[in-house]
């Protein structure tokens, strides 16, 4: 059996990426209490907040089910506010959920829809 032999002449290269973001935060395009400002989304936010949570999270990239996990909805609002580069922080997202559930949860889908 005869061998060929390869003469290795150059290394893989390593590809960087890099993202930029706006230099400053900014803030959510509308207020929390702001749920009369689209008012398909209200009504949707209201009346089917399981199918709005669903719709929110698939527009986020995750799974249909992810709302119905205990404290994922803070999750997804703390994942959009790093996506759109929103100011706040975790104890805010969790402050929102808790005590404004269906309120923070349609600021969410307003805020998809305008700058998606």
């Amino acid at each position: 059996m005869a061998y060929q032999t390869e003469v290795i002449s150059s290394q893989p290269q390593m590809t960087v990426t890099s993202y930029t973001l706006s230099s400053s935060p900014t803030d959510w395009s509308s207020n929390v209490c702001d749920c009369c400002d689209d008012c398909g989304i209200c009504l949707c936010g209201a009346f089917l907040p399981c199918i709005l949570g669903c719709k929110v999270a698939q527009d986020q990239g995750e799974s249909c089910c992810l709302p119905f996990l205990p404290g994922a909805l803070i999750a997804l609002r703390t994942g959009i506010r790093g996506k759109y580069n929103i100011s706040g922080s975790i104890c805010d997202d969790w402050m929102i959920m808790s005590c404004l559930p269906l309120c923070g949860l349609c600021q969410m889908a307003r805020e998809q829809k305008m700058r998606g």
